[in-house]
């Protein structure tokens, strides 16, 4: 009888043993099927490093706490957060979880409740697998084991226990950096290329990637780089702008829209009315106007980073996939747009109509040059559309504080939030008019508020004919909203969402521009382009001096016209000179962000 009993316990710790082996896998494949089939996307490599890390994770959770079930059912708990998380930031910006979201927790949660966060049946069916394993991890206690303080040699357990899950650590930090060493990756198979961050991540699985990328929480000077050659490059092409403050340079307006963009680039479709009439008309008017269509780096959310292009010139696609230079890089006098202006006289001024902390723009625009900002508080009179400022409202403000201006010209930057998603919720104050023939709801109601937003732009347009000042007016979008919303179009067009070819990629990061001024500019064709040329070719246009970094990128636009996040960048560039202006563009760029302050620079 006892020797059965041993019998017995002694399957049932291997059968303990052996569970503890399949609960932290099980994790992996759970996490990822809020998206896919991890069996069927997932490279076969790529799914064992996966599993590689939920073990070496479970077995130090294990020996820290000594109790398997609870180490298990903390790292199910940790999965199950982390692979819902990751399904709503693909839900609603299309674009995977990142390291660098955590930075961006604040603003996220701060615009949550526009979205719809109803969980679908595959979701639903995930979770509640998530369920039955967290109570099936029970079995894994052994319950006819004492607690250790009550038994001889405890401490010296304690300490066994300790040192093996620092050793375990030090394996997990190896095995880390092993996933971040560019010849182990392609020795392995695994995705390496950052710009393509939705197949990154569907192809090396959420934990890999995420491993993969911490690599890149810091920037890393580029190859060949000297800060005193990027000096000196910059200065041969400056211009002496303490020769050349006057006060009849035009006031410059810019208004970066929430979430506009014409969705008619993504394939053909029919609406009840025009969705943007005034828009459209501008695209065709010739005089004293330019349009065309900019790639920007985002795609759904993570407007900041298009603030940051087309202020500083700087591009995304030499920085981290996912990062947010905003939050990560400017922590001091940076300079800009606004810096430069203000140099040749102008008074700078940004405003966006909701709360000042997010993406830590409070912090931020005074270090790129702005002596004012406006924030949600001081849109004392506005008016409400859905949850937000209506762009009429946002409007009406700018013009007041134009009204308001001192002396000399006025650089301003307004940033929109009426269009934000989600646009799935019904609301009092708001109906979609405007009708798709593949319409959904969310469709419709993203056409319908790109109507206001029209008719927004024309009360601006026809407010500034009026005026005698020299004005111009540059208006684009930050980036298309979700796939929840053009789905229908790719649908309608017999395209597969899930299975885009690199062209139809590309269409997802296009928004329109328009520069229009009420006076005599240089308007002539409108040249498409990537976001970060933008606020030169503005400048340009507007007849008003360059400073050395806006100079070098018109003349590097000349070769590499589209330079962006949501483009391969050695594509960008053909063989020969303009590769070589490339790479002085990484370090330019490098140069402005992290060792402009150092060189001295005022």
């Amino acid at each position: 009888m006892t020797e059965r009993l041993s019998d017995r316990k002694t399957l049932l710790k291997i059968c303990r043993l052996a569970g503890f082996f399949v609960f932290p896998a099980a994790a992996f494949y759970l996490m990822e099927a809020f998206e896919h089939n991890p069996f069927a996307e997932v490279r076969s490599t790529a799914q064992f490093f996966n599993i590689v890390l939920f073990e070496l994770i479970a077995w130090i959770l294990a020996l820290l706490v000594a109790r398997p079930d609870i180490a298990v059912r903390a790292e199910l708990i940790a999965a199950l957060a982390f692979g819902l998380t990751n399904h709503y930031v693909m839900l609603f910006r299309s674009t995977p979880f990142v390291p660098w979201d955590i930075f961006s927790i604040k603003t996220a949660a701060s615009v949550a409740g526009g979205y719809d966060f109803t969980p679908d049946g595959r979701t639903v069916a995930v979770i509640l697998a998530f369920v039955l394993l967290f109570a099936a991890a029970g079995l894994l206690r052994d319950r006819d084991r004492k607690n250790e303080k009550n038994r001889a040699g405890a401490g010296a357990r304690i300490a066994v226990r300790l040192s093996a899950a620092a050793a375990l650590m030090a394996v997990l930090c190896l095995f880390t950096g092993a996933l971040q060493n560019e010849a182990f990756q392609i020795r392995n198979y695994l995705y390496p290329y950052l710009f393509t961050p939705v197949y990154m991540t569907k192809v090396n699985g959420m934990a890999v990637t995420f491993a993969m990328n911490l690599a890149y929480i810091a920037v890393d000077k580029p190859a060949g780089y000297d800060a005193g050659e990027a000096k000196t490059v910059l200065d041969s092409y400056d211009t002496d702008t303490e020769q050349l403050r006057q006060q009849d340079y035009p006031n410059i307006i810019v208004v970066m829209n929430e979430a506009f963009s014409d969705p008619a680039v993504l394939g053909d479709f029919e609406t009840n009315e025009d969705y943007m009439p005034f828009f459209h008309a501008l695209q065709r008017e010739t005089k004293n106007t330019v349009s065309g269509y900019v790639q920007v780096s985002v795609c759904g959310g993570n407007t900041a980073n298009s603030e940051f292009e087309f202020l500083t010139g700087n591009t995304m696609a030499f920085l981290p996939a996912g990062s947010i230079p905003y939050q990560q890089y400017i922590k001091s006098e940076t300079p800009s747009l606004a810096s430069h202006l203000k140099s040749l006289g102008y008074q700078t001024c940004a405003q966006h109509p909701y709360y000042a902390n997010g993406w830590e723009r409070e912090k931020v625009y005074p270090l790129l040059g702005f002596d004012d900002a406006d924030f949600i508080g001081d849109y004392t009179e506005a008016a409400m559309l859905r949850s937000y400022v209506s762009d009429a409202s946002d409007v009406r403000h700018l013009i007041r504080t134009f009204e308001k201006k001192g002396e000399g010209p006025l650089f301003l930057f307004n940033v929109t939030m009426q269009n934000h998603g989600g646009y799935t919720d019904e609301y009092d104050n708001f109906v979609s008019d405007v009708q798709a023939d593949c319409g959904t709801g969310a469709l419709n109601q993203y056409l319908s508020l790109l109507k206001r937003t029209d008719e927004s732009l024309k009360t601006l347009v026809e407010y500034f004919a009026q005026v005698e000042e020299k004005t111009l007016i540059v208006f684009f979008g930050d980036h298309q909203p979700g796939d929840s919303v053009v789905r229908p179009i790719w649908l309608a067009n017999g395209v597969d969402p899930s299975n885009l070819t690199k062209e139809q990629q590309k269409l997802r990061y296009q928004v329109p521009y328009v520069i229009w001024a009420n006076y005599d500019i240089d308007d002539g064709a409108g040249a498409d382009m990537s976001l970060n040329y933008l606020g030169a070719d503005v400048l340009r246009r507007a007849d008003v001096p360059l400073d050395g970094y806006r100079s070098f990128l018109l003349d590097l636009q000349a070769d590499c016209p589209v330079i962006a996040a949501s483009e391969n960048p050695k594509e960008a560039a053909e063989p020969g000179g303009s590769e070589e202006k490339l790479e002085m563009y990484r370090k330019l760029q490098y140069y402005q962000l992290f060792d402009y302050r150092n060189a001295g620079e005022q």
